[in-house]
């Protein structure tokens, strides 16, 4: 009887290895909430050891509620050590162009009622979009990126795709 091992797939098609664009305000932002997080470990510990102290723990609301503050902590520090190790930190300052890219600044002009947006587009965890911080990951930024000044573009919107043109590209 022979059997057959997997072929080893390329360690890139198993994590999913894609790098984190972040500026570098971004990037210490990510390791200060991480930091804190880690901090918070010993508290939830305690927390945890007290409720159990407390005697059965199966209807005990206080260790229940512990735990779960904990599993959601140790998602976090998860999603945030995960996300520095891919972190390519991009400083908007070093760049230059007409081309939007990440960290890029962008005016766009509404073609049909000629109102005008900025937008300047980061990483996930900074964006916002009341103060016009967009994520590179958001349908806009990804219609956006590529292209130049001058160009026209259709992006999505509540109401459904309307037509923008970049006028202006800034980096700052």
């Amino acid at each position: 009887m022979s059997f057959l091992l997997p072929t080893p797939r390329p360690l890139s098609t198993v994590t999913n290895m894609t790098t984190y664009p972040v500026t570098p305000a971004g990037h210490q932002k990510l390791r200060d909430e991480l930091q804190r997080l880690k901090l918070e470990r010993p508290k939830i510990s305690q927390e945890i050891g007290h409720a159990r102290d407390m005697g059965d723990i199966s209807e005990n609301f206080e260790y229940h509620a512990a735990k779960d503050r904990q599993g959601m902590l140790e998602a976090r520090i998860r999603d945030l050590e995960d996300k520095l190790s891919r972190a390519q930190v991009i400083d908007p300052k070093t760049l230059s162009g007409v081309r939007v890219v990440f960290g890029a600044t962008v005016v766009i002009e509404d073609t049909d009622t000629g109102e005008r947006q900025t937008y300047t587009i980061l990483g996930e965890e900074e964006s916002n979009v009341e103060a016009g911080r967009i994520s590179v990951a958001s349908p806009m930024a990804r219609a956006l990126i590529g292209k130049s000044v001058g160009d026209e573009v259709k992006i999505p919107s509540r109401a459904g795709p309307r037509t923008v043109e970049i006028t202006d590209v800034t980096f700052a």
